[in-house]
């Protein structure tokens, strides 16, 4: 199957439908089914790790297929800063890497302002180093969504704002506990306000590393109105977890649902817009 494969609606849609993979530049298994998703699947988009150990080979991938969106996926958390670690010791653990204690830490952003300092730095060298690229930037978002912390967000905004951010995530899945909406509602409230357009809603949070076929068909027969993103974890098959935090991820399924001519079907028969963030919104007359 071919890109070619998936048509147009010829009816005026009032979906629109981008398909990301997130940790592009993690691991070479995960560049590879990015490109080939893309290539011969539904995948439209892509979040960039700048710090990651694949990141060079991910670059060279995205630029050898420039209809591919890419965005900057800004790690916080579970991964390694741009920025050499004395730089920012209050962001790293003794290892070196960023922190997986995120609670923790978002009290920390919050009340420390040297903290605050840090980790605006780390943002802004995150922004520096996916803008050497010469990658177009299509989107923004943060691994395991830390931008839903209302300090995270604001300095991103500030940062990006140099940078030609323009749009980014809402990590708002349709069925959410009703705890989660007055939250989501601050969040897009702050997005409108700088101006940064933004999906309604997302699909795959709740199945993070599931997203198979059947889970893919199933998403996309109740798809809503609006902006929708479909955001997973496509990696070709290997040897052993890619990292110790996705051991139970089954990504190879996530990549082959990207490659499945049902989900490609079901996606044209939903007349959505397809294509990353760029696409859809200069097309958002359409809503």
């Amino acid at each position: 199957m071919t890109r070619a494969a998936i048509p147009r609606s010829t009816t005026t849609p009032r979906r629109a439908l981008i398909v990301t993979a997130d940790d592009f530049g993690l691991h070479v298994r995960i560049n590879e089914a990015v490109e080939r998703a893309y290539l011969h699947g539904v995948l439209t988009s892509a979040s960039l790790m700048v710090s990651a150990p694949a990141s060079v080979d991910a670059v060279k991938r995205a630029h050898r297929n420039p209809g591919l969106r890419v965005g900057l996926h800004i790690v916080l958390a579970d991964g390694v800063p741009m920025l050499a670690t004395h730089l920012v010791p209050a962001l790293v653990n003794r290892h070196g890497r960023l922190g997986d204690r995120m609670v923790r830490d978002g009290f920390r952003f919050f009340l420390v302002p040297e903290v605050r300092r840090q980790l605006k730095a780390e943002i802004r060298a995150q922004f520096q180093a996916f803008a050497r690229t010469g990658l177009a930037l299509d989107h923004v978002n943060t691994h395991k969504h830390f931008h839903l912390h209302p300090t995270v967000l604001a300095l991103i905004i500030e940062v990006g704002s140099e940078y030609g951010l323009k749009a980014m995530r809402l990590p708002y899945e349709p069925g959410a506990p009703a705890w989660i909406r007055p939250w989501m509602a601050r969040v897009r409230k702050q997005l409108d306000q700088a101006g940064i357009a933004h999906n309604d809603y997302v699909i795959g949070m709740s199945q993070t590393g599931h997203l198979d076929e059947a889970a893919l068909l199933a998403a996309l027969a109740r798809l809503p109105q609006g902006v929708g993103e479909i955001y997973c974890h496509p990696a070709v098959a290997g040897e052993g977890a890619i990292t110790p935090t996705m051991q139970d991820y089954r990504h190879s399924d996530e990549f082959d649902a990207l490659l499945s001519e049902r989900v490609a079907a079901a996606i044209a028969a939903s007349g959505a817009i397809t294509g990353g963030f760029a696409d859809v919104f200069t097309q958002r007359a359409y809503l």
